[in-house]
């Protein structure tokens, strides 16, 4: 016999969907609801039984053993929202029992239960739910890839709607007397009208709706094709709820702590098992496995509870449940004893994450996280941090927990693990800093990053020990983002050593991007010339040259971003000496090539590392720029003022140094003629680093290596110097290679110091006629761009911004500077042209 049993009431019904007093929609004929079967007559005109105050009673043959009912029914009035009172009398439920042995004899029972307003029944849309009756529909799962509708896009990011009716509430009764017959239920009713929609009877040992919390699981496929498909597996329940199914790490507990990347991810598992999925269900329901829409395995939740492991033949379910405690953790600084900012990752030796309350486990669903959910969680491959204040609570699990824990590049990062007992409520954790920069003059910043609030950047820099967030307004299409965290003005932290400046990034899709820090008024517009960064139909309104004035005339500070691309008019703002500093975003061949490049012909460009963050795969601070800054006060404009003077450090992960006959970075070091130079490069790391070399020009000059990995690398040589040059000192991965970061770009490790110029008998200059043709070619190109691809309105049409009738000279005035810039370089030089 089934385990839930539906009656038919058909022959009862005297009343159809027209009581109703909303548009009636409600289900008739066979429901599930809440994964229970229900038979509500399917004949519209007659499909439930009414009652009212002056309308008699109605006996409801049941004639079977059972653990108890579950009824659906529902008020049809309420007057509750006129001030009506609370927990009124609708009807009496009275339930009668066949005969059991009561000192021998045979003895029916009758037990009466008063059925109240927003107790056992309620009305669908007036004076909120029941208390102890529920919605026939429970909670839902969103669709985890498509299907839903643009405008649920943020709903979307919740996984899960709320208990809903579609158009009656369920109630249970227990039989108090489970091995004696219920022969029937008697309704009389005692105050506002209501219906009964449908009745079913209970043959299982268990409480029909889900009481149990949520428990986890993990999914084994044992069936080898299987496991190695790509990840794309569901887990559906019909009596409960179950959670998106997520893959879980490949590698071991072990393999995890004793990992080279503790503190900063792990690979991404891509596969199908194991993987793990949370499910709150009742002991009858079934939990039903699928790798795409192919059922790979069903198995009884109660099963799953009671024996702890169930296989199928494809697959295996694991209970993994092992209790769990609400734990408040501190995470200490090792040397003051202090809470300190960081962020932190808790999860199962299986790989279960269990992060902080008002934290993600998986950010957005694991997708991609553009514009969406990108503050407070952190996502490297595998693992989702959540960063702190030093202070954090919520679920641990029982038993062995691994703990995971960082705090940028100058902290120690913490894997290990650490056990939660039974009844335990406090955990401390300890950061140790293995260097301090700040104390040595140096201070850190990330030239470029979107979409986080002002707070956000406070947060999360603090976190990754970040002294100076670049926050950066800008327009993507019809998108403006950050308008409201402009102020002109830096956000400075209560302790002063975390600062955050909403400057701007303003973009062209061709010509080029061009960070602007320091502003104190917006400079308009944002972005120009159409998609992808100005609107659709935009024109070509402004010039990165006029951005760059605008910048420098509030005493702001000019970057060409990941240089550089978009490789349009940055040889212009380079020739005509408009940029403080250039932005590496990749360890790539040819962000090198053209940093040395304009490097060779003569151009001093400070080198400064930035993220462009613009989702939750990236950290904050992952590139940054350590800029020098010994004998001042640490402020926003001190530390503009020590970039553009190319006191700075690219860093990755790696700390790195560099002199040259004792001087540092930046500076340019005079010599009376050919000769050498002594050369001290160090580098030292959290990170394995295997190479350290020494740039002359472009070239590798002088280097050490150690192809395990080190955590530092030193090198001193003697450079020879044959005329005017510059050197620069940088550490990777083997022969320079990149060995990648989890983030979401697989940026690589490094480290690379800004040059260090020599003179070499007057005053410093270099010049490369291949760099300046590649230039002027850049420039001539441009020009054609303004001329016959840009979009424009005709002339006389529109007054611009700028003011000037002729448009398209100024578009053109500053290429056409830069080309003067160059030939008049040559002829002071005199080179021919």
């Amino acid at each position: 016999m089934p385990d839930y049993q539906p009656l038919d009431l058909s022959d009862l019904c005297n009343a159809g969907l027209d009581v109703l007093d909303e548009k009636p929609n409600t289900p008739i004929g066979e429901q599930l609801c809440r994964g229970l079967p229900f038979r509500v007559n399917d004949d519209p005109a007659k499909c439930f039984i009414a009652f009212d105050k002056a309308s008699g009673g109605v006996t409801i043959p049941v004639n079977s053993r059972a653990t108890g009912l579950i009824l659906a029914h529902r008020l049809l009035k309420s007057d509750l929202m006129e001030g009506g009172p609370l927990g009124i009398p609708v009807a009496d439920y009275v339930f009668r029992l066949a005969g059991g042995k009561e000192g021998g004899k045979e003895s029916g029972e009758e037990i009466r239960v008063p059925i109240r307003e927003r107790f056992e029944i309620g009305h669908i849309s007036l004076g909120g739910k029941p208390f102890i009756a529920l919605a026939d529909r429970g909670p839902v799962k969103m669709r985890r890839y498509a299907g839903d509708n643009w405008g649920d896009s943020g709903k979307r990011q919740t996984e899960v709607t709320g208990d809903y009716s579609r158009g009656y509430y369920l109630w249970a009764w227990r039989n108090p007397h489970p091995d004696r017959e219920i022969e029937s239920l008697e309704v009389i009713p005692a105050g506002p009208p209501f219906i009964i929609a449908g009745l079913t009877v209970s043959q299982a040992n268990e409480h029909p709706f889900v009481r149990q919390g949520k428990r986890e699981a993990r999914l084994t496929l044992t069936d080898p094709e299987d496991a190695e498909k790509p990840f794309d597996l569901r887990v559906d329940v019909d009596r409960g709820i179950a959670s998106y199914v997520h893959p879980l790490p490949e590698a071991s507990a072990d393999d995890f702590v004793g990992d080279d990347f503790a503190g900063w991810g792990e690979t991404q598992n891509p596969k199908s098992s194991p993987a793990y999925v949370e499910v709150a269900a009742i002991p009858s329901a079934t939990v039903t496995v699928k790798q795409g829409e192919e059922t790979v395995g069903e198995v009884k939740w109660g099963d799953v509870e009671q024996k702890k492991v169930v296989e199928t033949p494809r697959m295996r379910v694991e209970l993994l449940d092992r209790g769990r405690n609400w734990v408040n953790v501190n995470v200490l600084d090792d040397d003051t004893g202090r809470p300190v900012p960081c962020r932190v990752h808790f999860r199962s030796p299986e790989g279960i994450p269990y992060q902080p309350y008002g934290h993600h486990n998986q950010v957005n669903s694991n997708l991609d996280t553009w514009h969406i959910d990108i503050g407070g969680d952190l996502r490297l491959g595998q693992i989702t941090y959540a960063y702190i204040d030093g202070k954090c609570q919520g679920w641990l699990p029982r038993g062995e927990v691994i703990v995971d824990v960082a705090r940028g590049f100058e902290y120690e990062p913490l894997r290990t693990r650490v056990k939660i007992e039974p009844g335990q409520q406090e955990l401390t954790l300890r950061l140790k800093r293995w260097v301090n920069m700040n104390a040595q003059g140096w201070y850190s910043g990330d030239s470029h990053v979107h979409f986080l609030s002002t707070q956000g950047s406070h947060t999360e820099s603090q976190g990754e020990d970040l002294n100076i967030v670049n926050l950066l307004p800008s327009q993507w299409g019809n998108l403006f983002t950050n308008t409201e965290d402009f102020t002109g003005r830096p956000s400075v932290s209560q302790d002063g050593n975390n600062i955050v400046y909403v400057g701007q990034e303003n973009r062209q899709h061709f010509l080029g991007h061009l960070i602007l820090w320091g502003l104190k008024e917006p400079v308009m517009p944002w972005c120009t010339d159409g998609p992808g960064e100005a609107e659709l139909g935009g024109t070509l309104e402004i010039t990165m040259s006029d951005w760059a004035d605008q910048c420098h005339a509030q005493g702001g500070s000019v970057i060409i971003p990941h240089l550089p691309n978009p490789n349009g008019e940055p040889a212009a703002l380079i020739a005509t000496g408009r940029v403080d500093g250039v932005e590496m975003l990749r360890h790539q061949p040819f962000n090198h090539i053209e940093y040395y490049r304009y490097l060779n012909c003569g151009y001093k460009l400070p080198l400064v590392g930035g993220t462009d963050k613009m989702s939750s795969d990236v950290p904050v601070g992952l590139y940054r720029t350590y800029a020098y800054m010994p004998d001042q006060d640490f402020t926003y404009d001190n530390w503009c003022n020590a970039v553009s003077h190319g006191r700075t450090f690219h860093s990755g992960g790696p700390i790195i140094h560099l002199s040259v006959d004792g001087h540092q970075v930046g500076d340019t070091v005079q010599v009376s003629g050919p000769g050498t130079v002594e050369v001290q490069a160090w580098s030292e790391s959290i990170f394995p680093i295997h190479t350290l070399e020494i740039v002359q020009g472009g070239r590798v000059v002088a280097s050490t290596e150690d192809r395990n990995g080190t955590r530092r690398l030193e090198l001193k040589a003697h450079v020879k110097v044959d005329g005017h040059t510059w050197l620069a000192a940088r550490c990777a991965g083997p022969d320079y290679s990149s060995v990648p970061h989890h983030d979401g770009w697989g940026r690589g490790i490094f480290a690379h110091t800004s040059p260090i110029y020599i003179a070499c008998g007057g005053e410093w200059w270099m010049f490369d006629r291949d760099a300046a043709q590649y230039m002027l070619t850049l420039i001539d190109g441009d020009l054609q761009y303004i001329r016959r691809t840009a979009a424009r309105h005709e002339p006389g049409t529109a007054t611009h911004h700028h003011g000037e009738e002729d448009h398209l000279a100024y578009l053109e005035r500053p290429f056409v500077e830069a080309r003067e810039a160059i030939h008049r370089r040559m002829h002071q030089l005199g080179i021919p042209h």
